[in-house]
């Protein structure tokens, strides 16, 4: 216990990841004041010299010699018959400066030292984990799969600090075992137990936009600004660029050479598909490149209320709403305006009747359900396959056929 097993101490903390030599020190030699503090009531009269790389140490008390007979203070004085033991020159009123064993401690104290030094590293290493992470939300981070539960996988970074991805925050057609190498970004940190979780994400439009500064050089460089993002993770994305160089095609830089630059995004982001678009301040135009891959014929704008009618023609029409009505989900929220799509009425069409009509044989929400797929007439709803209309309304089979029922009718 000569020296308070300091070698095995040390050894255990000078892998520490996050705390440098200087704050190491200084922790060290605040541990063991603290314990003079506790044994001899004071250590301003102590000097602790600490060496890291050996994991040794020497602490040296300094005393006043005083006559034999006239030590009030033992923690700051020694008789002089105890000093010249030390050194037989020494006389009344000099200052010896002696080592004091770790055994003097006790084994007592010597174990609350170490749980103590054990107690404050561990609270610095979670302290400085936190800080380093708060400072990187938003940034990219690559890890590697170490563990993989139902509702989360845990991953390591290079350092080997504990990450979180949530089953929310992955992709759903993401897929991992332990080893994988993982890419994501860092939403959130917090503090759970007083220890720091890291939440990653694959599904935040932070992680798609740092795959774009990643890919395209333009973006990295501030040549070209993302200006808005919006997805459905693993089904579609939309994203609005703008450049400040007029000889720089921002939809084309970040498509790159025959799509060479957004097919490592898409890879990445498990074939989601991703529209970019150039942005504009013209309202009519914007939404008119949102709607893509749509032909729009044309667009009415009400500024007050935020709303737009698109007008296409009927063979455009499943293509401005999408597979799922994910495409113009994803308009709206790009545009902030509320987008509302009709068919174009020919000289065919003339005879076609509006689904308002049917209020007092089809219930409303179900109207409105048609008409949210695109379907604002009878005969544009009764165009599409059975299987199609059930699975992009989501209603009840039967209440589709009753529906098609009605519709029909109309005609025969």
């Amino acid at each position: 216990m000569d020296n308070l097993n300091l070698i095995d101490t040390f050894s255990e903390f000078k892998e520490l990841k996050n705390i440098d030599r200087p704050t190491m020190m200084s922790i060290l030699e605040d541990v063991f004041r603290n314990m003079l503090v506790k044994m001899y009531g004071s250590d301003d009269n102590y000097d602790i010299i600490i060496n890291l790389d050996k994991g040794d140490f020497q602490i040296l008390r300094m005393q006043e010699v005083v006559e034999d007979g006239h030590v009030e203070d033992p923690n700051r004085q020694i008789a002089l018959s105890d000093a010249r033991q030390i050194d037989e020159d020494f006389e009344v009123g000099e200052e010896v400066t002696a080592e004091i064993k770790p055994r003097e401690f006790g084994r007592r104290n010597i174990l609350a030292l170490r749980q103590n030094l054990a107690s404050r590293i561990m609270e610095l290493e979670k302290s400085n984990l936190y800080e380093k992470y708060k400072d990187r939300i938003g940034t990219l981070i690559t890890g590697e799969v170490y563990q993989v539960w139902k509702k989360e996988i845990l991953i390591h970074d290079d350092e080997g600090n504990e990450l979180f991805l949530p089953k929310s925050e992955q992709i759903p057609s993401d897929f991992y075992r332990k080893g994988d190498s993982v890419r994501a970004v860092v939403i959130r940190v917090e503090m759970k137990n007083n220890t720091p979780q890291i939440i990653l994400s694959r599904t935040s439009t932070v992680f798609l936009e740092r795959l774009f500064e990643l890919e395209v050089p333009e973006i990295f460089d501030g040549l070209i600004t993302i200006k808005n993002i919006v997805r459905i993770p693993g089904e579609r994305a939309k994203v609005a660029v703008e450049s400040y160089d007029d000889r720089i095609d921002p939809v084309g830089a970040c498509v790159g050479m025959r799509g060479s630059r957004i097919h490592g995004i898409v890879r990445e982001l498990r074939n989601e598909n991703i529209d970019v678009v150039s942005y504009t301040n013209n309202v009519q135009l914007y939404i008119t490149r949102a709607l893509n891959p749509a032909k729009i014929s044309s667009v009415r704008i009400d500024e007050e209320s935020k709303r737009a009618d698109v007008y296409l023609k009927p063979n455009e029409v499943s293509l401005a709403i999408g597979k799922g009505g994910y495409n113009i989900k994803l308009a709206i929220q790009l545009t902030g305006y509320e987008i509302d799509v009709y068919r174009e009425t020919t000289g065919e069409d003339e005879e076609d009747v509006n689904l308002e009509e049917f209020g007092d044989e089809i219930e409303g929400w179900i109207i409105d359900t048609l008409k949210g797929i695109g379907c604002d007439t009878a005969k544009s709803a009764l165009e599409i396959p059975f299987d199609e209309l059930v699975k992009r309304t989501d209603l009840e089979e039967e209440t589709v056929k009753e529906v098609l029922r009605i519709l029909k009718s109309e005609f025969e």
